[in-house]
């Protein structure tokens, strides 16, 4: 890659991430669907909608605060919080009964269905001028650098 385009990829992740971490398009989820939720309760139910890392695995309150970044006891209380809220419930594990794992409620997945909306329509609007060419290419292209960067 020449000097140019890595400049560039890495400007334009700068400029990505600051815009994420002011945390608009949760702000705007909230607001366009009046959810009563607050963003960090938001960023909990994406998590355990995403999922675990891998198969098998369960989606533990360590992995959700690991992936918001914060300490296990942080991520503890903004996993209560969205339990309390009534969008995450906490569930003995298969596995091992004396371990819990976190899934969604039927509210926590109504909210994860408002956000993408809107994550989409703000998406949609940005690429408002491209081909479908140009969509299809740059969703395979973001999506190999994202896989790729996480290895």
């Amino acid at each position: 890659m020449s000097d140019e385009a890595l400049d560039a990829v890495e400007r334009s992740m700068v400029r990505l991430r600051r815009g994420m971490s002011r945390q608009r398009l949760g702000k705007a989820a909230i607001r366009d669907h009046n959810l009563p939720v607050d963003v960090q309760v938001l960023h909990v139910v994406d998590i355990v909608d995403e999922g675990p890392d891998r198969p098998g695995e369960e989606m533990s309150v360590g992995l959700v605060a690991t992936r918001l970044g914060v300490d296990a006891s942080r991520g503890s209380r903004i996993v209560a919080e969205a339990v309390k809220s009534g969008y995450v419930r906490r569930v003995a594990s298969q596995e091992d009964g004396r371990r819990i794992h976190l899934e969604l409620t039927d509210a926590g997945r109504a909210v994860v269905d408002a956000t993408r909306r809107t994550r989409q329509e703000h998406f949609a609007k940005a690429m408002g001028g491209w081909t479908d060419e140009e969509r299809s290419a740059f969703a395979r292209l973001l999506s190999r650098f994202v896989h790729t960067y996480e290895d």
